[in-house]
């Protein structure tokens, strides 16, 4: 009999479709938005959705909504691009020499348990105000994250592909394009999904150099002011960057990963 309810409750689950859930998803989020708008203790917190999207309006007035989004995106590009350069060698040295891994990792392990609020200003003593520390902050945060997640991935490939590679002829090279770079490739994905993710969430710190614009700039700047219908609008607007990156990675995922065996759960 049990076994029987289970059935029929995963088999009305299942005939909702994926887009049905997210509508539902939605709705309740929005209801649950909507009763804190209205419990007096939350309500200066999280003004009802009419006013954040009124407050759309007002930032475009303002002349700082889009130049906001715009500075944002070129520095959490060029932060992650940076840090993604940078992590990928650093990574696969770490894996492959020994010395390498006992000479660097025990310093990202270190680093990377740092707030990047905590070494913002020294970046500012050394690279001044304006895009460049932004860039810094954004590029050391993604580098530490991307790169341990690199390196783990290609420390964990089975050494017997590499022995019996080796035993066949191939060298250093052969070894990396043929065996080394398809097996971690699922990990350096994983790395990069991680890494705009640390890009975004290290926006605020990033911004903190002295930003004349930008999403994580303005947020600070709104509550100095006590606006808390643009500053919500600010914080959604960089969940939905966030999730809209994260699409496009699994998108990327899917094409250069699509031979992987995946567990729909």
């Amino acid at each position: 009999m049990a076994n029987e309810t289970n059935h029929i409750e995963k088999s009305w689950i299942e005939k909702v479709p994926n887009k049905g859930w997210l509508a539902i998803s939605i709705i309740a989020a929005l209801i649950f938005w909507t009763i804190l708008s209205y419990i007096p203790a939350t309500a200066r917190s999280f003004p009802n959705v009419f006013l954040v999207v009124e407050s759309i309006q007002i930032m475009i007035e303002r002349g700082v909504f889009f130049k906001d989004i715009q500075s944002s995106l070129i520095s959490v590009t060029a932060g992650f691009g940076l840090g993604f350069t940078f992590a990928l060698p650093v990574a696969i040295l770490m894996a492959w020499y020994r010395p390498v891994q006992y000479i660097i990792e025990p310093w990202i392990q270190f680093v990377r348990n740092i707030p990047p609020l905590a070494y913002v200003p020294l970046v500012v003593i050394s690279a001044g105000v304006g895009r460049t520390p932004q860039i810094i902050v954004i590029t050391i945060a993604t580098f530490l994250i991307m790169s341990i997640t690199i390196y783990q991935g290609v420390k964990n490939i089975d050494p017997t592909l590499v022995k019996a590679a080796r035993v066949l002829g191939a060298g250093d090279k052969d070894i990396f394009l043929r065996v080394i770079a398809p097996a971690s490739l699922p990990f350096i994905i994983t790395a990069v999904r991680l890494g705009t993710a640390v890009a975004l969430t290290s926006l605020i710190a990033a911004e903190s150099t002295g930003a004349s614009a930008g999403l994580g700039m303005r947020i600070r700047a709104l509550n100095n002011t006590f606006e808390s219908s643009p500053m919500l609008l600010y914080i959604i607007i960089i969940g939905i960057i966030g999730l809209i990156l994260d699409k496009l990675v699994r998108m990327l995922e899917g094409k250069l990963t699509g031979w992987q065996e995946k567990n729909e759960g």
